[in-house]
């Protein structure tokens, strides 16, 4: 199983409306991550399991769902994480 499906799989986690991942790690050939074998990473996730939540808690639920991911194959991640009626 590649990276990509292991994040979206432990995303899922958070019952997402919406989930869009790009893989930015081509963008960072030859960074200090990357040699390490740790992708670079971009996901936007809509969920209502964000609602009334401040960004510092929702991105602590998205690293929690991706878990042992965070240790190896995730060198970076930008996370933009909504309540559905922030779109």
């Amino acid at each position: 199983m590649d990276v990509a499906h292991a994040i979206e799989e432990r995303l899922a986690a958070l019952d997402p409306d919406s989930l869009e991942l790009t893989d930015e790690s081509g963008e960072h050939i030859g960074h200090a991550g990357a040699s390490a074998g740790g992708g670079h990473y971009r996901v936007t996730i809509v969920s209502l399991r964000f609602a009334g939540k401040p960004r510092i808690e929702r991105h602590r639920m998205v690293y929690g769902a991706l878990g042992p991911l965070m240790t190896h194959e995730i060198h970076a991640l930008a996370i933009h994480a909504l309540a559905p009626d922030e779109l």
